[in-house]
Formats: structure tokens, C-alpha cells, sequence
């Protein structure tokens, strides 16, 4: 936090779920759809109001859904894909406008897919990878316009995956981390809007599951995470680690880590963000002995105002 600053207790939602898709538009969060303690996808719908710092419920969700993706769009709240009840993946994209308090279903994404990565910019939802029912992960990139209520395919991923982290830079949509069934994705690359290609850079330098990314004005970040051991550590178990690993996005290069660079503590499956000059990292779990436990410490890192150290390679485009 900033100097002075203090962490204070949340607001409890209405409703325990995980599994749930969180968008902010406005100074509202809202919290859709996600799954039971019983393993059940949910149609509930809340929202916060982050001022008054108080929870409302919407109307439920038209289908019921966990792992789905959400985006805001033009005043309004799309969510898409996710699993159902059956546990088969889902197509159906519906969308919730505030003004009218009601859910409205829109056109599907033509392929069911879980754990797809969303993206809204200029007035268009981009809609990246996933995996379908066959488990396979996918590396469709589909193009939603609302004027047309139409999704069109574009330029493929070159590395399908699901469960990625995006983020946008300029006009380009940079695709960080996530799977292809356990293994953990290491591919960095970034989808050009202009000219409908992509760049692939130097992947993540370690592969780690359960890891956390995030980005500032010049950088990215991939932190910690569990790590399985080598192939020849044969008696190892995976581990925690408190890695941090920094991508420069003028010189497409990775940073050469330091020691002062690891986080304070060992975490993985937590949440972090860029605020302020500093990367925070929050919440996760750790290992203790030979049990895992829950990590409720919270640290940042302090970055470098000036040129830090470099090495590697540039990135290639594909069509």
C-alpha cells in the first residue's frame, strides 16, 4: 500500500462462490454466476457499489454458469462461456443492462468453451482461446460487434490455451501464461489490431502453475506460482516459489532477475496488480512444513525509475 496506508476488512459477498466472473464498469463490481461449495454452477448475480460500499442483487443469470468470462461493453455487462450444470462447456454470451435491470441473450460464440480470455477495446469484445468440451485447449480469437450482434473469427493464436492473462497495450492485445490441460503455458505473444497478426517474444523464462501476472506502462510481470521439479529430481514434489520474473516491452527482452527481485514470500494462485510504481501481490497460498496453508500477508515491490538490467531476444511476427 502507499505510505500510510492500511488494509482494511472487504465487504463480504451474499453469496460464497468460486469459479465467478468479476467485472467493474462505472464503480460497480459485478459478481456473476461462479460455483457452489457443491461443485454446482450458480445463476446468481450481485453488485457493489464501491462508494457506499453496499451489495445489491441483480436478476439471476438467463444460464447458470462457472469459469465464464465477463467484459464491459458500452454501458452495459456481457457475460460469455463458462460451464454449466452439466458440466459441459457453454456458447451462450447474454448480456445485463443496468438502465433496464434485465438480461438479454445475444449471439452465441458458436464454439462452447470454458476459461476464455476477454477483452474490450474500441467498442469491440475480443474473445481469446479457451478449451472445449473435449478438453483440448483452443486457440480461437473471435471478434464481437454489437452494432451486428455477430461474432467473426479472426488470425488464430499461434499457442493454443485457456485461462491466460491479457493485457492491452496501444493497439495490442498481449496473451500471458495460462494452460493446455496441467501444464502451464509459457508463451508470450501479443495480437496486433491493425494488422490482424501476431508477435511471438521469448517465453516466460520458468514454467509455473497457479502463477500471477501483471503490468505497468513498461513492463510485464509473471510471479510466483508452483513449480514442478526438474526430470531428474525424481523423489521432488512441487513447490512453491517466489519468483518474479519482468518482460520489457519497448526491447521485447526479458530482465535478468536478482536476488532482491523475489517476492518476500512464497505464494501461488494470488492476485497482484501495478499501483503506484509498485508491484502488489495479495493473498494466495503458501506451504508450511509439509502442509499448505492460506497466505494472508500482502507486500509490494518497489520499481526502478531508471534503466534497469537486460538480456534476450527480440520477438517474430507470425500470420
Amino acid at each position: 500500500t502507499r505510505a500510510g496506508g492500511r488494509w482494511r476488512p472487504g465487504w463480504k459477498t451474499p453469496t460464497r462462490r468460486v469459479y465467478c466472473a468479476p467485472v467493474y464498469l462505472e464503480g460497480l463490481l459485478y459478481v456473476l454466476g461462479g460455483c457452489s461449495e457443491t461443485g454446482t454452477p450458480l445463476d446468481g448475480a450481485e453488485v457493489l457499489d464501491v462508494e457506499s460500499q453496499t451489495w445489491s442483487q441483480l436478476p439471476p443469470l438467463p444460464t447458470a454458469r462457472a469459469g465464464a468470462s465477463a467484459v464491459a461493453l458500452g454501458g452495459q455487462v456481457m457475460v460469455l462461456g463458462g460451464m454449466n450444470q452439466q458440466q459441459t462447456p457453454l456458447a451462450s454470451v447474454e448480456v445485463y443492462h443496468p438502465d433496464e435491470g434485465k438480461w438479454e441473450t445475444r449471439a452465441s460464440l458458436g464454439q462452447p468453451s470454458m476459461g476464455v480470455t476477454t477483452v474490450e477495446k474500441d467498442g469491440k469484445v475480443y474473445a481469446l482461446g479457451g478449451m472445449g468440451a473435449d478438453t483440448a485447449p483452443q486457440a480461437l480469437v473471435r471478434v464481437y460487434e454489437a452494432e451486428k450482434d455477430q461474432w467473426q473469427a479472426t488470425t488464430s493464436m499461434p499457442t493454443p490455451r485457456y485461462g491466460a492473462t491479457p493485457f492491452v497495450r496501444g493497439n495490442k492485445i498481449y496473451m500471458m501464461g495460462g494452460r493446455q490441460g496441467k501444464m502451464p503455458v509459457t508463451a508470450l505473444e501479443a495480437f496486433d489490431l491493425e494488422t490482424k497478426s501476431w508477435t511471438r517474444y521469448p517465453c516466460i523464462p520458468s514454467r509455473r502453475a497457479f502463477s500471477c501476472c501483471a503490468m505497468n506502462e513498461r513492463s510485464l510481470f509473471s510471479l510466483g506460482g508452483l513449480q514442478q521439479p526438474g526430470p531428474h529430481n525424481f523423489y521432488s514434489r512441487p513447490h512453491f516459489v517466489s519468483t518474479m520474473e519482468e518482460f520489457d516491452l519497448d526491447q521485447g527482452i526479458w530482465i535478468k532477475p536478482t536476488r532482491t527481485s523475489r517476492m518476500r514470500e512464497k505464494r501461488a494462485d494470488f492476485v497482484a496488480g501495478c499501483l503506484g510504481g509498485r508491484v502488489i501481490v495479495a493473498g494466495g497460498l503458501g506451504q508450511s512444513l509439509v502442509f499448505y496453508c492460506l497466505s494472508l500477508s500482502a507486500s509490494f515491490y518497489q520499481l526502478n525509475k531508471g534503466a534497469a538490467r537486460r538480456n534476450g531476444a527480440a520477438g517474430h511476427k507470425t500470420e
